[in-house]
């Protein structure tokens, strides 16, 4: 029987490291190669079907998309924000813990992305050098999918064989959290905010699309919770309005000519943007801005439409306090409960397909410790 709590610490912890896992973005410039070739070598996110020459696909595809990739970044200033956003929430959400909960104090925040730097092996080799013995993968993918947070779980499990073979840091998750009162509330306040930038006597009838960032179809068919759970947190947002608004769910951000998850942003936007009084995207999936939001929302979708006066988006989570509250909450209430991690997890990972993982998340989460 594998159990997904621990009532118990079963060592002395000095701290707690709370590391924010993410996607991640280059930097810079010359990052956006390598970040583009980890991108489409992970077989949990996308699987170009080609079995043991994926890596040598993704080569291909990296340099191919590369100079288009770049160009964008340095359309928004020469490389994505979402590292500095990523430090300043798991700074300001370390203080907020080390207040509320002493016992487990002091918490030292991290940041480990799946590709980009701080890589998460980086970020692993940061937490042995500081000591650290006890840590949370704190998964800053709201909705899971197991091509997000669990390739980047998956990622951990590989790294750690490598670099904390004898398991000394004991390893806990929040692998989820699509509707989160903290989460919630601060898209709530935001797009509020930005329902009092149009006229009052069109402000009910603006339309509110919720955007996420899609995945191919086989990821969806083959029961991935990711539609269900961005709809919950959309679902949740909404009632926090009091549905005040007509809104819809849409997706962003398809790469190649595979199926992938609709109604697609862009196109669902043309089909309403000449009727529509007005229109604001929420980026749904993101905590914080990054090119998604910057060029593919702000750039690309509002300077193809018709009637860009029309549009605004909704700001980003970033430095929302009522957000970064949220966070610390949830990482309060993991710790009270000895949550080793969700419920759903399990089950995630049992339909879920990757390479070179656990057969069950005990395997990684939870104290394994090998010393003496």
């Amino acid at each position: 029987m594998f159990s997904q709590t621990s009532t118990q610490l079963k060592r002395d912890h000095k701290g707690t490291a709370v590391v924010f896992m993410n996607m991640g973005g280059p930097s810079t410039i010359p990052e956006v190669y390598g970040f583009l070739h980890k991108l489409f070598a992970d077989g949990d996110l996308i699987d170009l079907g080609v079995g043991r020459f994926q890596n040598a696909l993704a080569t291909f595809i990296a340099k191919r998309r590369t100079p288009k990739i770049e160009k964008y970044y340095a359309e928004i200033g020469g490389g994505s924000p979402i590292l500095k956003w990523s430090k300043y929430q798991a700074e300001e959400t370390c203080k907020i813990l080390d207040k509320q909960r002493p016992e487990s104090a002091p918490h030292k925040p991290y940041v480990a992305f799946r590709y980009a730097h701080p890589y998460i092996e980086e970020t692993l080799q940061e937490l042995k050098k500081d000591g650290m013995t006890r840590a949370v993968a704190f998964s800053q993918y709201p909705q899971f999918s197991y091509s997000t947070t669990g390739s980047t779980f998956n990622e951990l499990w590989r790294q750690t064989q490598v670099y904390d073979s004898e398991r000394s840091i004991e390893w806990t998750a929040i692998d989820r959290w699509p509707t989160h009162p903290g989460l919630v509330k601060a898209f709530a306040s935001n797009i509020k905010d930005k329902l009092a930038e149009f006229p009052e006597e069109i402000r009910n009838d603006v339309k509110i699309l919720f955007s996420a960032h899609s995945l191919p179809m086989d990821i969806i068919n083959n029961g991935d919770a990711y539609p269900a759970e961005v709809g919950a947190t959309s679902y949740a947002v909404m009632q926090e309005l009091n549905f005040s608004n007509p809104y819809r769910v849409v997706y962003q951000s398809q790469v190649g000519p595979k199926p992938w998850l609709g109604a697609q942003t862009a196109v669902f936007s043309k089909r309403i943007e000449e009727k529509a009084p007005g229109v604001i995207i929420v980026p749904i999936a993101f905590t914080s801005d990054h090119i998604e939001t910057l060029h593919e929302i702000d750039i690309e979708l509002v300077s193809e439409s018709s009637y860009p006066e029309k549009f605004k988006r909704a700001e980003s989570l970033n430095g929302s306090p009522k957000f970064i509250e949220g966070l610390a909450d949830l990482v309060e209430s993991h710790l009270d409960k000895g949550e080793i991690y969700s419920n759903q997890y399990p089950f995630d990972c049992e339909i879920g397909k990757g390479k070179n993982i656990f057969n069950h998340p005990s395997e990684l989460f939870g104290d394994h410790y090998k010393g003496n």
